[in-house]
């Protein structure tokens, strides 16, 4: 049989990208799916200005790049767009916490992880342009100064970036391929990365990965979204497109290997729906969706005094731990960001959910002063520093894949707990260390409301979903990412990782990437 493509990748992410340049360098005809645009330095300047620009929300008429989903135990937000989440992520490269390959779930897989992704971590980070932060403005004096206090001083620490630092004033040029990739500006420390790099210094993975695999023979296919997979009987996929803004057909391909690297949700969305809904994939393992991790995150804030301007750095430019499960980086956010204040409320400590709203309102209706402040202030993403707090514990939760009266009984994704290990939206130690840094600089500490009164957890950090192991009766895929009974059907993102990384995940998304694609044949031994 002849096919349209010999690897199909849905999603331009982290995993997609990889995927797509390495099977291009080995011959193979390959062909990216996006439900998002492109995404250029014109949209990224109008989705700084504008909600509307920036949020993908396309039953609203919303088409910008930046996602948040609403579950009833988490919120989740990413990218969407030609880059995938590398539009909109911090561009923080950690490789995991030496825990992360302790774990019984990796260790039971008979790898050697920690060897085997280590040469898989080196070229992720030259791929990505990987450097140590270079500077320190008042906002990493004050982490520091933190950190200090609680005694833990030691584990502060710049933090490795994906960007371009350069010189001042210094002319675009490729500072990574000889010369032959787009050009870089230096960074000039907006603070902005979050809402994307209109200046191509943060290297997102259209100005690497995708450029490569592009300029090498690869076909992108934009705003397209895959619905239908159906197996062939001669072998390979049938997979159907469709748009992401009106549901109707686009067309129809053939692929004799189909790479699924849509994040967690979307892949997690497409395998449910072929094995509940179309039933065209019977076989996958009912394991699909019942361990889906966060990094067991909080996020806080401190609001600054009037006249304070945190903008000036990279949006995460500095860490610290402050016990051995813990680890925290500060965010600064620029106007686009803006949006998150609606979040954001006062803090308030108690670890159960229900007292905790309680409590929260009752403070917001008896001392309404801090919202209004921080809702109505001009300078309020100058003001603000956000705290991502992160910890390991084998926390997580299940997406199932049901019928919601409020979506007309159509199926979707619904979360639900797992007892025994629910995702947390209170940790003390979050607070604690917000209310030290905000004694320090005279700020007013606060926590996000999705948390405090709604009791979810807030991530960019989703992993796991499609668990590694020996067979469908414990898992999805095998440890060459391919889906148990479904020859040629992979998953390259984040819903392959079975553990909790406890920092940002990433360049460990990135290596697991290379290996994948390091096992798979050149086309001359096909």
């Amino acid at each position: 049989m002849t096919f349209d493509y010999d690897y199909l990748v849905i999603g331009s992410g982290f995993g997609g990208s990889v995927s797509a340049l390495r099977m291009t360098e080995k011959g193979w005809r390959v062909g990216v799916v996006e439900q998002g645009r492109r995404i250029g330095p014109n949209d990224i300047k109008a989705g700084k200005r504008s909600v509307l620009r920036l949020m993908w929300v396309p039953a609203l008429g919303m088409r910008g790049y930046f996602t948040q989903r609403l579950f009833r135990h988490l919120m989740v937000v990413g990218g969407v767009g030609v880059g995938g989440g590398s539009l909109v992520w911090g561009a923080v490269m950690l490789e995991p916490k030496p825990d992360f390959y302790r774990d019984p779930k990796l260790a039971a897989l008979g790898v050697n992880w920690k060897d085997e992704l280590a040469p898989h971590f080196a070229t992720a980070k030259r791929m990505l342009g990987v450097a140590t932060n270079p500077q320190q403005s008042r906002q990493d004096e004050i982490l520091r100064a933190t950190a200090d206090q609680l005694g833990v001083g030691d584990t502060f620490a710049p933090v490795p970036n994906a960007v371009y630092f350069g010189q001042p004033d210094e002319a675009p040029r490729d500072p990574y391929f000889g010369g032959a990739g787009p050009g870089r500006q230096a960074c000039s420390y907006c603070g902005g990365c979050l809402t994307g790099c209109e200046f191509g210094s943060k290297n997102s993975l259209d100005l690497n990965y995708l450029y490569w695999a592009e300029k090498r023979g690869a076909t992108i296919l934009p705003l397209r979204k895959a619905d239908r997979i159906e197996p062939l009987p001669e072998g390979g996929y049938r997979v159907t497109l469709v748009s992401p803004v009106s549901g109707r057909l686009i067309e129809t391909l053939t692929t004799r290997n189909l790479v699924l690297s849509s994040g967690v949700l979307g892949t997690l969305e497409i395998l449910y729906r072929n094995r509940d809904k179309y039933r065209s994939l019977p076989h996958i393992s009912a394991t699909l969706g019942q361990v889906v991790r966060t990094n067991s995150e909080a996020i806080t804030a401190v609001l600054h005094p009037p006249g304070e301007d945190m903008t000036d750095g990279t949006a995460i430019s500095s860490d610290f731990h402050p016990d051995k499960n813990t680890h925290i980086t500060q965010n600064r956010v620029d106007r686009g960001y803006r949006f998150m204040r609606y979040l954001m409320g006062p803090m308030v400590d108690d670890s159960r959910p229900l007292l905790r709203a309680l409590k929260t309102v009752s403070k917001i209706i008896v001392s309404p002063m801090l919202m209004l402040r921080n809702l109505c202030i001009a300078d309020w993403e100058k003001r603000i520093t956000v705290f991502t707090v992160m910890q390991d514990h084998d926390n997580h939760v299940r997406l199932q894949y049901k019928r919601r009266w409020w979506r007309f009984f159509t199926r979707s994704l619904v979360s639900e707990n797992s007892p025994g290990h629910e995702l947390p939206s209170y940790l003390e130690i979050a607070n604690k260390t917000t209310r030290a840094y905000a004694k320090l600089c005279g700020g007013t500490p606060m926590s996000a409301l999705t948390e405090s009164v709604a009791g979810m957890s807030t991530t960019a950090h989703i992993l796991s979903g499609c668990p590694m192991g020996t067979s469908a009766a414990d898992s999805v895929i095998d440890v060459r990412h391919e889906v148990h009974g479904q020859p040629g059907l992979f998953v390259v993102d984040g819903a392959s990782i079975p553990a909790n990384i406890g920092v940002n995940p990433s360049l460990t998304i990135t290596a697991m990437a290379e290996r994948f694609a390091q096992l798979q044949p050149a086309k001359h031994n096909a």
